[in-house]
């Protein structure tokens, strides 16, 4: 499982020229689901998550978790970031999840992050998505397991 994560001023996801997801400080994540994740994986990403430290203290060090500045959270799944590309230039999505499954940890994620984050925003599993964001930093981590 991985997560790009995007520490941000302000960001969006629109399907068919609709907002269906706006969030003001926070994160936007990136969730990419692989064969074989399991909810223990999901436990463990979320942990990192809310309480990586990359939102600036009093004294201007990135010392402070979402939490402790009471962000906001844009989750979007996104197979492609299992793309393979080690052979040819075509990417070899392999690697991902099968829909059910990959949609069922998503959500999965999405409803735990509600239990930290009083707003949770999220796109559409399987949709064609347009993502608008302002990287505040710019701020960009992956985790994974």
């Amino acid at each position: 499982m991985r997560f790009v994560v995007q520490r941000v001023s302000s960001a969006n996801v629109k399907v068919e020229e609709k907002t269906i997801g706006k969030i003001d400080k926070g994160f936007m994540v990136l969730i990419g689901v692989k064969q074989g994740d399991t909810i223990e994986d999901a436990n463990y990403l979320i942990k990192k998550l809310i309480n990586l430290r990359v939102f600036s203290d009093e004294n201007g060090k990135m010392n402070k978790s979402i939490k402790d500045v009471d962000g906001e959270l844009l989750l979007i799944s996104q197979f492609t970031l299992y793309g393979d590309c080690t052979k040819g230039n075509r990417p070899s999505f392999i690697q991902a999840e099968e829909p059910n499954r990959a949609n069922e940890l998503y959500e999965y994620i999405i409803k735990e992050c509600k239990k930290y984050i009083n707003k949770v925003e999220m796109g559409i599993f399987g949709a064609d998505m347009k993502v608008s964001l302002t990287n505040d930093g710019p701020v960009t981590i992956i985790i994974e397991k």
